[in-house]
């Protein structure tokens, strides 16, 4: 798991990359992230693309100066979290928590 930032000097804007490993993955077929970004939609989720080396990776323009929960969906079953994430929250649903990346 992994988080890449690029901030722009253009805008304020951060290209913000997520991936998952091919080991956390194993065979998934589907792979997405939800946040609140995207209003945790399902049907709005940004799908991760597989890579040669069996990893999926997105990338996702974020406005700066702000924090934003997600999580990642395998096979629209599965929910986890970012071990590289910069903080973790209540997810006010479940015991569970959500990852939080600050901007």
């Amino acid at each position: 798991m992994a988080i890449a930032k690029q901030f722009l000097k253009s805008k304020p804007v951060c290209k913000v990359t997520f991936s998952l490993s091919s080991d956390v993955v194993a065979d998934a077929k589907d792979v997405a992230v939800l946040g609140e970004f995207n209003d945790w939609a399902t049907e709005a989720a940004t799908k991760l693309k597989k890579q040669k080396d069996g990893s999926y990776k997105a990338t996702v323009e974020l406005e700066t100066g702000k924090e934003y929960a997600f999580r990642y969906l395998i096979d629209g079953a599965t929910w986890t979290n970012d071990e590289a994430a910069d903080k973790y929250i209540p997810s006010g649903v479940s015991y569970e928590e959500n990852s939080v990346i600050v901007l």
